[in-house]
């Protein structure tokens, strides 16, 4: 593609982004490796999980070469009268060392990569997850919005949907803004998982547990409960929408108008209300 095309292709895709969004990464059959990555979590746990898969390849590697050599330079054929020693010290040493160093070079990267998961900083927004049997309730406390989210039937499905993934109502988020998500239950633990934006917290009943996550692209994305809690654990989906930060405003006061227009109070029937309840306190 040409560099005079290029730009009018990429700024066709944004219009056309912004008026539909894309959808993320998602588990497909037959998928192979991790989904592309969303998050700085999930670049680092990306980057750990290369690193470690590559020590695991050179590890069997090694163990199959060594083992060809010894069946072949050490058969009865070219050793009709075997050795004698059993013990060799220096050998066992560096057998012994070897794996202690490939922990300790798998653990730094590790804890590294934990800690920068736990530690909250500086949270642009807050979501409040809590988990029930069988679908997920979502609160902005800041924002005083909150909602329901359950699973769309299969007959209820609109084209494009995932089955078994999309949600009839959805989380959305900024890009870019640093989101702190507490997450617990009210009946047996759930957990909420969404692998491209690498996040998997779960949610204790009489608990509320922390982590964070930074969108980089917006886009649709799509999780589910990772862990077993009853008849219905597979029909716990998670849709999350990714928007820029001005449609994230526009549907937070979109939502707040809703909410707002929902229960509307009557001062007449709350002040008669109130007027027969003191009439019943005072009765014998």
């Amino acid at each position: 593609m040409s560099r005079t095309v290029r730009p009018v292709v990429s700024s066709a895709l944004l219009l056309g982004a912004g008026a539909t969004p894309a959808l993320a990464d998602q588990p497909s059959p037959w998928g192979l490796w991790l989904q592309e990555a969303a998050s700085p979590t999930m670049h680092q746990i990306s980057a750990l999980n290369a690193t470690i898969t590559t020590i695991i390849l050179f590890i069997l590697a090694f163990v199959f070469i060594l083992l060809a050599y010894i069946c072949v330079r050490f058969h009865q054929s070219r050793n009709p009268v075997p050795a004698r020693f059993a013990h060799n010290a220096p050998l066992e040493i560096l057998w012994t060392l070897t794996p202690v160093l490939i922990l300790v070079l798998i653990a730094f990267p590790s804890f590294r990569l934990l800690y920068a998961m736990d530690r909250v900083k500086d949270a642009d927004l807050t979501l409040k997850i809590t988990g029930h049997q069988w679908y997920w309730s979502y609160s902005y406390p800041d924002q005083n919005v909150a909602f329901d989210a359950n699973l769309v039937p299969e007959d209820d499905l609109k084209p494009g949907e995932p089955r078994l993934l999309a949600t009839d109502t959805h989380v959305v988020l900024p890009v870019g803004d640093t989101v702190r998500i507490q997450t617990t239950a009210d009946d047996v633990i759930h957990s909420w998982s969404v692998p491209a934006l690498g996040v998997k917290i779960d949610a204790f009943p009489g608990r509320l547990n922390e982590t964070w996550v930074k969108i980089e692209k917006p886009g649709i994305y799509f999780g589910q409960c990772s862990q077993l809690c009853g008849i219905n654990h597979g029909f716990m989906p998670i849709e999350i929408e990714a928007v820029p930060k001005e449609q994230f405003t526009a549907w937070l006061q979109s939502q707040t108008a809703k909410s707002s227009s929902a229960a509307p109070v009557n001062p007449a029937a709350t002040t008669l209300a109130a007027a027969g309840a003191d009439n019943r306190t005072d009765r014998p």
